[in-house]
């Protein structure tokens, strides 16, 4: 863990800045990311590229770097050759990296943390399930899925693990089983819509589920619009009573036939504020949210 002070403590002081997307900034630094692996491919052929897009968000003015271990799973791994020891050397090779920038970063020191990601069974799939959710497995198997990830996560010592983009109350139900007893702090964020999970649960139902979990530290919203994020902020603090974790998309669409973004950016920094007085203290972006906005979202939560 670091040795700086705890993100629940930090919490409680006010709010804290994420990143944004490690997928677009590793993009805009002329990656590929076209493999099923996604950034995660990155930890096996240029684990530099990794470290360099972490440390283009601390030097934007964020507190926090999640890790580019969304998509990296053992089982994903396993379908390029790669290998069990091998691939948990590559989970801890995403934390190391994320601890690597945080060192790097340049102006003066001030406490720098490391979320590591934990995506939903069907980042794994790579074929679009994650924004649906009802795999058609029960509880104990996606447990059973999450937990050795989970387990080599936590023993590269991160300070968080970020649970997200979750889809679904079965597999929430599955992680917060899975995160019990490892030492290492949980916020759980779902991809939500019109109010509701991917899968079609109420938003109410969603975040209760975390509420009496003590390892959970923060619950909301991520790889959502910034519309979405307005409401469910308001709602994740009224059910949990716990700090809220907020970073949605720029608000643009992707088309997967064309393989392409399309539509205009609506996520500004001006609307953090109203998230912070809704209950948000873990503050950031999601896909398709770069340094420049990190940087906003910094400043605007910084003056205030």
């Amino acid at each position: 863990m670091s040795t700086t002070k705890s993100l629940a403590a930090a919490l409680a002081d006010g709010p804290v800045v994420l990143d944004g997307g490690m997928s677009n900034q590793l993009a805009a630094a002329g990656h590929d990311l076209s493999d099923e692996l996604w950034s995660a491919r990155l930890l096996a052929d240029e684990p530099e590229a990794v470290t360099a897009a972490h440390l283009a968000y601390f030097e934007a003015g964020a507190d926090v770097a999640i890790t580019a271990s969304y998509q990296a799973t053992f089982e994903g791994f396993a379908r390029r050759g790669i290998g069990r020891e091998r691939g948990a050397e590559l989970l801890a090779l995403s934390v190391e990296c994320a601890r690597t920038a945080a060192r790097r970063a340049p102006g003066p020191r001030r406490p720098r943390w490391v979320a590591a990601s934990v995506g939903p069974y069907g980042a794994m799939l790579a074929d679009g399930s994650e924004y649906r959710g009802r795999y058609g497995l029960p509880v104990a198997e996606l447990e059973r899925f999450h937990r050795p990830r989970l387990e080599v996560l936590a023993s590269a010592a991160p300070d968080v693990l970020a649970l997200e983009t979750i889809p679904d109350t079965d597999e929430a139900e599955a992680l917060l089983r899975a995160v019990r007893g490892l030492g290492v702090p949980a916020w759980l964020s779902y991809s939500a819509a019109g109010g509701r999970t991917r899968a079609g649960q109420p938003l109410e139902d969603a975040f209760a589920l975390a509420a009496r979990a003590d390892e959970v530290i923060a619950v909301g919203v991520n790889c959502c619009t910034p519309q979405d994020a307005d409401h469910a902020v308001a709602v994740a603090a009224r059910v949990t009573g716990k700090p809220v974790v907020v970073y949605p998309n720029s608000g643009e669409q992707w088309d997967a036939r064309a393989r392409a973004w399309t539509g205009e950016p609506t996520f500004s920094a001006s609307r953090v504020t109203g998230w912070r007085d809704a209950g948000a203290r873990l503050i950031g972006g999601c896909c398709r949210v770069g340094p420049d906005t990190i940087t906003s979202i910094a400043g605007t939560l910084r003056a205030a």
